[in-house]
C-alpha cells in the first residue's frame, strides 16, 4: 500500500538574481522550473544553477513554497 506521504516531491525552483531586483512575483519576469527531490535524501532546501531567461546568463535558482 502506498503511504500519505510520497517519497519524491514536486518543487518549483526561481532565479534568486530576478527576485533580488525587485521583479514584481505576478510578473513573466521572474525565471522558474519545476523538478523532483527525493525527500529522504535532500531535505533541506534545493539550490541549483539554472539558465535564467530573463537575466540572460546562468544563475542560482532556489526552492520555493507551492
Amino acid at each position: 500500500m502506498a503511504k500519505g506521504k510520497d517519497v519524491r516531491v514536486r518543487v518549483i525552483l526561481e532565479c534568486t538574481s530576478c527576485v533580488q531586483n525587485g521583479v514584481n512575483k505576478e510578473s513573466p519576469g521572474i525565471s522558474r522550473y519545476i523538478t523532483q527531490k527525493n525527500r529522504h535524501n535532500t531535505p533541506s532546501r534545493l539550490d541549483l544553477r539554472k539558465f535564467c531567461r530573463h537575466c540572460h546568463k546562468h544563475t542560482i535558482h532556489g526552492e520555493i513554497k507551492k
